[in-house]
C-alpha cells in the first residue's frame, strides 16, 4: 500500500477587519477605543505568536464619500476609507446627543448610513452598534424581532421607537446572530474583548484588557442605572404616577390604589406601563424601591434592614433577592463600589 506523505501547509493567520462608521457628531472614544485596542492586540499577538499572530485591522469608513468627519467634541478625523474594502465587522459608534429628540432628528438625516448598513449585511458583514449608535442600527429594520441592548438612559425612547425589538437595557453586550449591540459608552470594551477573543483567543483578550485596565467581565449595566438620569416619557399619567409613588414609596402600594390615583382601570394602567416603560406597574414600583435603596446605600450609613423598611418592604431576604436581580450585584457589593466617600 502506498504511503501517504504528510505535507505541512502554511495556515493563513486569523484576521479581524473592523470598519467604524464615520458619522458627524460621533463620540471620539467610541471611534478611538477599538482602534487603540486593536493596535495593542496586534502588538501583543506578534510578541506572543510571531509570524503566526492573528491580524487586527480597524479603519473608519463613510457612507457619503466624505474624506473627514467631525466628532461631538468638535475634533476632525480624516483619512476615511471606502466601505467597499473587505470587512468582517462594521460598527456604528455612539453619537453625542443630550436627549431622545436629538437622536430622533439625527435618524431623519441618516438615509445614506441606513442604506450602507443594509448593503453590508447583504454582503455577509457582521454589524455592531454601541451606545446611541444602536438607534441607527435599529433604524435599518435589521434588528426587528431580535434581542438588543442600548445606552440605559435612553431605554424608554428606544422601546417607544422600536417596539418590534426585544430590548434588554440591563445587558452590557447582546449578540443575536450576526448582530451585536452594546450599552452605554464604555460598554464598547465588552465588544472589543469579544472581537479580540474571536481571532486571538480568550487569553489574548484578557491580556489586552489588563493593559488597557478595562473590566472585560462586566456583564450588566444594571448597577450603573440611575432613575434620576433616565429619559422619561412625557405623559400625564406617567407624571401623576411618578409623583405619587415617590411620595408614598415608604409603604405598601397596590396596583389598584395606583390605578385609582391615575383615574384609570387596572387594565388601562397595565397597558400604559407596558407601552411606556416595558414593564408592569408592580415591576415599575419594585424598580423604584431598588432605586431608593441604591441612593441610601450610596449616601447613608443606615443598615440594610433600615433601608429595606424605608423602601416599603418588610421581608429583608426577599428584598435582597430583588435588589440583586435588578442590579446583578448584592447590596453589600453595591455599597462598597458606589458609596460616596469623603475627600
Amino acid at each position: 500500500m502506498a504511503r501517504l506523505a504528510s505535507v505541512e501547509k502554511d495556515v493563513e493567520p486569523r484576521r479581524v477587519r473592523l470598519g467604524i462608521l464615520a458619522i458627524d457628531g460621533i463620540m471620539m472614544s467610541c471611534a478611538s477605543a477599538p482602534i487603540d485596542a486593536f493596535k495593542i492586540a496586534q502588538t501583543v499577538a506578534e510578541i506572543r505568536d510571531g509570524s503566526k499572530a492573528p491580524r487586527f485591522e480597524a479603519v473608519m469608513i463613510g457612507a457619503r464619500g466624505q474624506r473627514e468627519v467631525t466628532t461631538s467634541a468638535g475634533l476632525t478625523i480624516s483619512g476615511l476609507s471606502s466601505p467597499d474594502r473587505a470587512l468582517d465587522y462594521v460598527m456604528v459608534p455612539g453619537i453625542g446627543i443630550g436627549s431622545a429628540e436629538q437622536i430622533g432628528r439625527r435618524l431623519e438625516d441618516a438615509g445614506p448610513e441606513v442604506e450602507l448598513l443594509r448593503s453590508l449585511h447583504l454582503r455577509g458583514v457582521k454589524l455592531a452598534a454601541t451606545c446611541t449608535g444602536t438607534f441607527l442600527l435599529a433604524q435599518t429594520g435589521l434588528l426587528a424581532g431580535r434581542r438588543a441592548t442600548t445606552t440605559w438612559w435612553l431605554a424608554t425612547a428606544f422601546r417607544r421607537q422600536f417596539p418590534d425589538i426585544e430590548l434588554d437595557a440591563s445587558e452590557m453586550l447582546v449578540q443575536d446572530g450576526d448582530f451585536y449591540t452594546t450599552g452605554a459608552a464604555t460598554a464598547i470594551f465588552s465588544l472589543i474583548s469579544h472581537m479580540v477573543g474571536q481571532a486571538g483567543g480568550n487569553d489574548l483578550a484578557q491580556q489586552v484588557a489588563r493593559l488597557m485596565v478595562m473590566d472585560a467581565d462586566r456583564q450588566s449595566q444594571a448597577p450603573y442605572i440611575s432613575q434620576a438620569l433616565l429619559e422619561k416619557p412625557r405623559h400625564g399619567m406617567t407624571e401623576k404616577a411618578q409623583r405619587f409613588l415617590e411620595k408614598e414609596l415608604h409603604r405598601e402600594i397596590s396596583v389598584g390604589e395606583l390605578a385609582e390615583i391615575c383615574n384609570v382601570s387596572e387594565r388601562s394602567l397595565l397597558r400604559h406601563f407596558q407601552a411606556q416603560h416595558g414593564m408592569s406597574p408592580l415591576s415599575y414600583m419594585q424598580h423604584l424601591r431598588v432605586e431608593r435603596a441604591k441612593a441610601l446605600l450610596e449616601a447613608s450609613h443606615f443598615s440594610f434592614e433600615e433601608i429595606v423598611e424605608r423602601c416599603g418592604y418588610r421581608d429583608v431576604p426577599s428584598f435582597r433577592k430583588l435588589f440583586k436581580r435588578e442590579t446583578s450585584i448584592t447590596p453589600a457589593d453595591y455599597r462598597e463600589r458606589f458609596r460616596l466617600r469623603a475627600r
